[in-house]
């Protein structure tokens, strides 16, 4: 490490995290959003020693191999924007900042179940547009929720803290540990879960579900795990909640099936070639769609930017960040 370390910070971060860093060597954010080129080029300048970034910075095989860079802090939990077999193959750390969002992120998935269920969105607009002129007995009637079927594809952190919501709402909750695959889950490891919510197949979750929420990580597995077949195989008056990762739906399928009725509706927070939508999605009255806000809450995303930065500290010194993704980059 050099004795003033400096830091590259793709986008500034929310406090305490540009203080830290500053107070750590020197910090240099551009003035413009840096493109693939513009990154590989910082990268390989030999002028940093860590790069902060953020889900949209691609860290792919070739820029790594190019990079004079210690380490790379990711300004989140999901680090599926860089390939850590390169970076850990060419000696790169990787950090991220697990443990803060689970309950933010499990309110925005409870938010879209309940905003899909009940039409809130469409009602919002009804009401603003002068429209509304008095108590009708079918007026934008939606769908219950207590009472319903939530399965959740994954059962980490995010989605127990989503079925232990859904539970309070008088919920049925399934789960797939490990779609498209499975794995045993014993008791001992459901915890205060254990004869609440019931382990079923991928396929079983699919048909059962009456939302159907997504908690895992993207991966060669899951990319397009929910496609167009899924979409047939869903009752239609099923509803899509995704706050993990766009590309784990296909998108362009999930405009189809919204438009054919082939589910009742969708509510996400992430999309597949984010910020872009697929044609149509847009304008789909039966999709409820946020912009990536899993997150957005004042402490979080301040403990998120401390986390980060402690990581890029340690990166710099040469220590082991306190929430390394590759330890093994420096062995």
């Amino acid at each position: 490490m050099t004795e003033h370390p400096t830091f590259l910070v793709t986008t500034p971060l929310p406090e305490p995290g540009m203080q830290m860093l500053r107070g750590a060597g020197t910090v240099d954010v551009p003035d413009a959003t840096l493109d693939r080129d513009g990154l590989a080029h910082a990268c390989a300048s030999g002028r940093y020693d860590v790069v902060v970034s953020q889900l949209r910075d691609r860290f792919d095989a070739d820029l790594l191999a190019h990079a004079r860079i210690r380490g790379v802090a990711n300004y989140a939990v999901g680090y599926d924007n860089i390939d850590v077999d390169a970076a850990t193959a060419h000696a790169i750390m990787v950090g991220n900042t697990p443990g803060v969002l689970t309950d933010a992120t499990a309110d925005v998935a409870m938010l879209l179940i309940l905003a899909t269920a009940r039409r809130a969105v469409e009602a919002d607009a009804y009401v603003r547009a002068g429209r509304f002129d008095g108590w009708k007995p079918e007026l934008l009637l939606g769908q219950d929720v207590s009472g319903r079927v939530l399965g959740l594809a994954g059962f980490g952190r995010i989605a127990r803290a989503t079925a232990r919501r859904a539970l309070g709402f008088g919920m049925t909750v399934l789960f797939a540990p490990r779609p498209p695959a499975d794995r045993p889950v014993t008791d001992a490891e459901l915890g205060e879960f254990a004869g609440r919510v019931e382990h079923v197949q991928w396929d079983e979750l699919v048909r059962r579900s009456d939302f159907l929420s997504l908690h895992i990580p993207l991966t060669d597995d899951t990319h397009h795990l929910v496609d167009a077949g899924t979409f047939r195989a869903m009752q239609p008056t099923s509803i899509l909640i995704n706050t993990a990762r766009g590309p784990i739906v296909d998108e362009t399928a999930l405009v189809t099936a919204l438009a054919d009725g082939e589910i009742a509706g969708a509510g996400l927070d992430v999309y597949e070639d984010e910020p872009a939508l697929a044609p149509g999605l847009a304008e789909r009255p039966n999709a409820v769609l946020l912009p990536h806000v899993g997150s957005a809450t004042v402490r979080v995303r301040s403990e998120m930017a401390r986390l980060c930065a402690a990581n890029a500290i340690e990166m710099a010194a040469g220590r082991r960040p306190p929430h390394p993704v590759n330890p093994d980059a420096w062995q």
